[in-house]
């Protein structure tokens, strides 16, 4: 039994672990090289080791007890270094210029493994690749036709809510709706929110909604989440399935009354949002300070606890105001595919793709991806290991009653900078140091502009 080192450094939204597998990208260059560069020296000549590089900070321990565990019982080295929040796709080309790049590592869909092809190996006739239920979610190189990358999980996003101080708001004589069941448009969930606001006191909240965090752990459910609301939209009425070279902003006065309803109605004053976290949002939230906190599936482990529970958890959509709204589902969908390193040795290819394929059949790695992990795989390996987390169950329900889940359109986004550049005048909007104006101009301009700078630059 090779023997296993791990070395953990826990920032605010950073997360940094050694000897383990993970999905999110954290910890310093140093530990990162030492930690792949142990993994490859306990080998035996001639075997295989595994690195990955990890995007979910969420789950990391999760995986470094899985990795530990896989190689108690084989022997082989399994190196996890997750980076910190927003900053994977840094993190990925310095690793990749190391000795010991990443074995394994993550692209978000289309657009990064148009970055990242040229590192693919051909997954065709893999475990991962040949377990999958659709294998036509399974990204291929757009000359070749090659199998490069393959989604491990299904995620959903939304508004999350407390349904025991929800339902405390229904029951005040002068509630704008007696039901969840009613909220149904952006028009309800803002009477919602502003009864709740105007109300905070006697419903024993700071807010309707948590704080609406620009720091790099929690800028990215605006920049990014939210703002594939509008752009559903707006691909959905132009028809559009591959990245566009430009864009209308059809539905940014929605992309507005969103973001408008979510600073004005919260636990913190817009002019303090640019230090607000993560964490500071999932904390409000936690401990029943907020009613309302856009997130997804993947935070179910950082918000129940000693406040809430399975039974007082719900998701809701996010509605812009856009036509036909009634009728929409959930945000659902992957920017979770692992890709394996072509320039890995052969024997470490083969090690990661072993590693993988017991990560999907084992039992124990079945149970740690569906019930530690929360996940919804989509791997025909899992039917008899279903998830009990309640947010993706209310997306089962949604699904149930004939809604139509919201495409994840973001893995077509042109760049990290694009949505900086949003990030930034969504900042400054909230701020009061900057106009709408300037949202729009980062979004529709800044599209067009990185779109040629990432495609003809």
């Amino acid at each position: 039994m090779k023997k296993i080192i791990h070395r953990r450094s826990i920032a605010a939204g950073a997360v940094a672990v050694t000897m383990a597998l993970a999905l999110s990208a954290c910890g310093s260059s140093s530990s990162n090289e030492s930690g792949a560069e142990s993994g490859a020296a306990d080998a035996k000549a001639g075997e295989g080791a595994v690195y990955y590089l990890n995007f979910k900070p969420e789950q990391a321990d999760d995986w470094v007890k899985l990795a530990e565990d896989y190689t108690a019982e084989t022997g082989v080295p399994v190196t996890v270094e997750t980076a910190a929040s927003g900053t994977y796709e840094t993190t990925l080309k310095s690793e990749m210029a190391k000795s010991n790049p990443p074995t394994l590592f993550q692209v978000n869909g289309p657009v990064g493994l148009a970055t990242w092809g040229a590192y693919a190996a051909d997954l065709e006739g893999s475990a991962i690749y040949e377990n999958l239920k659709d294998k036509d979610v399974a990204l291929k190189d757009s000359e070749s036709g090659q199998i490069s990358a393959i989604p491990y999980v299904m995620e959903t996003y939304g508004i999350i809510y407390n349904k025991d101080l929800l339902n405390k708001y229904f029951e005040l004589p002068d509630a704008a709706v007696k039901s969840v069941d009613e909220i149904d448009s952006f028009d309800d969930l803002k009477a919602v929110a502003e009864g709740i606001q105007a109300n905070k006191e006697a419903l024993g909240v700071e807010g309707a909604f948590t704080s609406a965090g620009f720091d790099s752990s929690s800028d990215w459910r605006f920049k990014t989440h939210l703002a594939n609301i509008p752009l559903y939209y707006e691909f959905k009425d132009e028809g559009v399935v591959d990245q566009p070279a430009t864009i209308k902003g059809t539905y940014l006065d929605g992309y507005k009354n969103i973001f408008d309803l979510y600073i004005n109605n919260s636990t913190t004053d817009p002019t303090l949002l640019s230090s607000k976290t993560m964490e500071d949002a999932t904390s409000e939230f936690a401990l029943g300070k907020a009613v309302f906190l856009q997130n997804g599936t993947w935070a179910y482990n950082d918000v129940v606890g000693d406040v809430l529970n399975d039974e007082n958890l719900g998701m809701l959509p996010i509605f812009i105001g856009a036509p036909g709204e009634e009728n929409q589902g959930l945000a659902t969908g992957s920017e979770n595919y692992w890709v394996v390193n072509s320039e890995a040795s052969e024997a470490d290819q083969k090690a990661t793709l072993d590693f993988l394929e017991w990560v999907i059949t084992s039992d124990e790695g079945r149970k740690t991806l569906s019930e530690t992990m929360g996940f919804v795989t989509p791997f025909v390996t899992f039917e008899d290991f279903k998830t009990t987390n309640p947010l993706v169950l209310a997306d089962d329900e949604y699904a149930e009653k004939g809604k139509t889940p919201v495409t994840w359109n973001f893995t077509l986004m042109p760049s990290e900078e694009w949505k900086n550049g949003v990030g930034q005048a969504l900042l400054e909007y909230a701020q009061g140091t900057g106009q709408w104006d300037g949202v729009k101009g980062a979004f529709v301009d800044g599209w067009a502009s990185e779109y040629e700078l990432t495609n003809n630059g």
